[in-house]
């Protein structure tokens, strides 16, 4: 391939790793580090792969707020890293330490799910400097009108132009926020406006399921690669009754992939960890009660139900089956990447893995489970709340009574052929015709089996890749590649 040139500090040859002095990647340098590997796999067009890795726009806005008796000033970002397909899609998160080249990584990852996953979306990602917990709930209401304002006037928010969605300190409230001040803006296009955000409440046009699914999706995740004969399971299990799990992160993310995986699963969560320390306990913690623990005292230490150890990053090199980072980006990097001590990684958070750290477990012989597939639970619902909100139609609202009725003849008519009563236990579950979280869970554990099965079949015939990250980067390329050309860039 010929005619690209990585904007990296440091270039490497195409398909080639880093050597071992390499200085240690920033989040967006470890990205397109990825990026970069991946197109050596790739016969592209001369040109195409340097616009492929380039973000589109990173916009900037600052903008004040009169608060407590004076002006106060935030600054806030945008990115978009691809508009090969429209909208473009993508989370914002309020915190004291976003900054423009975090956006724009995210951006491009964003990028990467949606074309892995074969969502009608390019990749955006969206950020305010702040601190929430510093603010009060009105002066937040303030604040995050002010800036879907400043990105109502940039063309920056729109349901068939940018539709952000929850991140890292923002949620539902701040989703309904920002949808009834694009509505106000454009009282034109207010049958649509709903769209202009995913992740609402469901008083506000949200959908079943939303807050979940990226923890959602982890699990499914999970069970895609176990259950997959082509892969070595975690030493040859291929269920996930009793494996010992550490979920480092125990936010949205990782608490829903705790409990899911413990209380569906009968997985063991041996240790949860966060910034102040950890919690270990080799039976298993109770997830639920250490969430309630949690929200009533701030901190995940102190907690009956399993040993607290106080500072640190250990967590991440406890002894474990599986290990999911769900906090931050850059949690293993190349200075803790040889202590950790799982089989299986499954990147539950945005880049919780430099370049260099990935490499490391790579000749480690360590499994990964790539973020951009893992994490892509979230953009997936998000996309079925965004065709509810344009069609105005709640899923199966047309179709749950016609399947009661049908699964109710189906179960008299077993009764009759038998001679014997349906069962109790199942007759409920059988007989239902399919809650809106329903369809939203089989909706999603059907993209993340697809996509796994995308994943690993492209693997599976293109053993030259070398592991999972690496394949689903170039089928998320491809992809984009493939739509470049069919609109003549």
């Amino acid at each position: 391939m010929q005619g690209f040139h990585s904007r990296l500090p440091a270039d490497l040859p195409l398909g080639e790793s880093a050597p071992m002095n390499t200085p240690r990647s920033s989040f967006l340098q470890s990205v397109n580090r990825h990026f970069t590997h991946a197109m050596g796999f790739l016969d592209l067009p001369e040109g195409l792969a340097e616009r492929i890795i380039q973000c589109n726009s990173t916009y900037t806005v600052h903008f004040g707020v009169r608060l407590r008796g004076r002006m106060y000033s935030f600054t806030g970002w945008r990115s978009v890293h691809s508009e090969h397909r429209e909208p473009v899609k993508g989370g914002i998160r309020f915190t004291p330490h976003a900054d423009a080249e975090e956006v724009e990584a995210l951006a491009a990852l964003m990028t990467l799910k949606c074309s892995l996953t074969d969502l009608p979306f390019g990749g955006s990602k969206g950020a305010l400097k702040i601190d929430p917990a510093q603010w009060t709930q009105p002066e937040l209401e303030r604040i995050t009108r002010r800036f879907t304002q400043e990105l109502t006037k940039r063309g920056l928010i729109g349901p068939g132009l940018n539709v952000p969605a929850p991140d890292m300190g923002t949620g539902e409230r701040e989703m309904a926020w920002m949808a009834d001040e694009f509505r106000r803006a454009n009282p034109a296009d207010a049958i649509h406006a709903r769209a202009c955000v995913t992740g609402k409440p469901l008083s506000k046009g949200g959908i079943a399921g939303r807050t979940e699914a990226t923890g959602r999706g982890v699990q499914y995740a999970v069970h895609s690669y176990l259950q997959d004969a082509r892969t070595p399971g975690v030493g040859g299990r291929r269920d996930p009754e009793n494996l010992r799990i550490v979920v480092q992160g125990f936010g949205n993310v990782g608490y829903h992939a705790a409990k899911f995986l413990s209380e569906e699963d009968g997985a063991l969560i041996t240790v949860v960890a966060e910034r102040d320390g950890q919690v270990v306990n080799p039976q298993g913690l109770a997830i639920e009660e250490l969430k309630r623990h949690h929200l009533k005292t701030g901190s995940i230490l102190g907690f009956e139900g399993g040993e607290s150890v106080a500072g640190g990053s250990g967590g991440l090199e406890q002894p474990c089956d599986i290990l999911i980072p769900a906090a931050m980006e850059n949690a293993i990097s190349e200075e803790n990447a040889a202590r950790t001590k799982a089989a299986l990684i499954v990147e539950a958070a945005n880049g919780p893995l430099t370049f260099e750290a990935d490499r490391i477990l790579r000749q480690r012989g360590v499994i990964v489970l790539p973020d951009l597939y893992v994490n892509a639970g979230g953009v997936v619902v998000s996309y079925f709340e965004w065709v509810k909100n344009l069609t105005h139609i709640p899923f199966g609202l047309m179709e749950r009574r016609r399947r009661e009725r049908r699964n109710h003849a189906i179960a008299e008519a077993l009764e009759q052929m038998t001679g014997n009563t349906f069962p109790a236990g199942m007759r409920d579950g059988f007989l239902e015709g399919g809650r809106e979280i329903d369809l939203v869970r089989s909706g999603l554990e059907d993209v993340m089996r697809s996509t796994w099965s995308r994943i690993a079949d492209l693997l599976e015939s293109r053993p030259e890749l070398g592991d999972y990250r690496t394949a689903a980067y170039v089928a998320a390329i491809g992809e984009i590649a493939a739509a470049y050309e069919a609109i003549g860039i």
